[in-house]
């Protein structure tokens, strides 16, 4: 049973299943999610907890499938984790959680906790994931993304009594707090916790989190190239500085730029081909946000400006290897904030 982490309180209130499977990349979200459930599992009496974490090819599964009918002498019910950082279980592991999914319909002893990264598509549809969620309860931990983020603060302040001030003046306040925190949610729960030492119960000011909140936002290129897409000039500007100041290598930065320009481009010939928006994206194997923000900027495009991105690509491509290009900055950074910023610029909404 696949259930949303949003609805986790009140499937708990309503009682425990005895397995859970905890999937996702967002560590505090998971940390939290698998809290709750352990919270609810010690009141009602799984108070002795055994950890197993799977790493390595020769894992001795044989220990975890034994540890269900070790209860010791002081403790009626058991909580059992399976931690499997890499998300693949191999052969073995396959068979060992199709063995424990099986055996946990009806155990009222035995509590499973399975967590794992987030997984793939071909690895959801496999025997040993599609057994797990047959038999218990399966939760998908989606990251915050930075749309969201604004709002996901503005819940967890008011979780500890503070809020921001209304209107357009708060949503500034939010939106500069979620500048200097995206991309590290972690550390955006840390920061929301130091406001609720530093400040009393209430409301925020602009000055008093502008004091207060670090600047421990974290970019990665793909998401840069996301900004880029969506014609968010100053965010793209933001990202570039971070990812240069954290020492990201401009090689990868590039590569992650120059490949949604690669894809327009298909995309564009396969449209003045004749065919269907939708159908180019899913033959060029686009989707989610990349999907919806290349459907809005595509009908803007034609093939001689992609044409023209693709040589600017190419000429950033010699750039960060340390060749030189007339017209263009010697520096990789400055060279492939140009050509971010040209992309940029015309996929602003308009």
């Amino acid at each position: 049973m696949q259930l949303a982490a949003t609805q986790l309180t009140a499937h708990l209130q309503r009682g425990l299943r005895s397995l859970y499977t905890v999937h996702g990349d967002e560590p505090l979200l998971v940390q939290e999610t698998c809290d709750a459930i352990r919270s609810v599992a010690r009141a009602q009496g799984y108070t002795e907890r055994t950890v197993h974490t799977v790493a390595g090819a020769h894992f001795d599964w044989s220990e975890v499938l034994a540890s269900g009918g070790s209860l010791s002498l002081f403790a009626d019910r058991q909580l059992i984790e399976v931690r499997i950082p890499s998300g693949k279980p191999g052969k073995d592991g396959s068979q060992a959680l199709q063995q424990m999914a099986e055996a946990a319909q009806g155990s009222d002893s035995v509590l499973t906790l399975v967590v794992l990264p987030r997984l793939d598509g071909m690895t959801l549809k496999g025997a040993w994931f599609g057994a797990l969620e047959a038999n218990g309860v399966t939760l998908k931990i989606d990251p915050v993304e930075r749309q969201a983020l604004p709002a996901w603060i503005a819940q967890r302040l008011q979780l500890q009594g503070q809020h921001v001030a209304a209107g357009e003046a708060g949503q500034r306040t939010l939106q500069f707090f979620a500048d200097r925190v995206e991309g590290n949610l972690l550390a955006a729960h840390q920061e929301i916790q130091k406001l609720g030492l530093l400040f009393p119960a209430g409301e925020l000011s602009f000055d008093q989190v502008e004091s207060a909140v670090l600047n421990v936002a974290r970019y990665t290129p793909f998401k840069l190239a996301e900004a880029v897409l969506a014609g968010q000039l100053l965010r793209v500007q933001r990202m570039l500085d971070g990812l240069q100041a954290e020492g990201e290598a401009p090689v990868l930065v590039h590569w992650a730029l120059a490949e949604d320009i690669r894809t327009l481009h298909r995309v564009r010939l396969s449209l003045d081909a004749g065919r269907p928006l939708p159908v180019a994206l899913r033959e060029s194997r686009v989707w989610g946000v990349k999907e919806r923000l290349m459907e809005r900027i595509l009908p803007l495009l034609s093939s001689a400006t992609l044409g023209k991105w693709l040589d600017d690509a190419h000429t950033v491509d010699g750039i960060v290897k340390g060749l030189k290009a007339e017209g263009w900055p010697a520096d990789p950074w400055l060279a492939l904030q140009q050509m971010a910023m040209r992309v940029t610029r015309a996929c602003v909404v308009r």
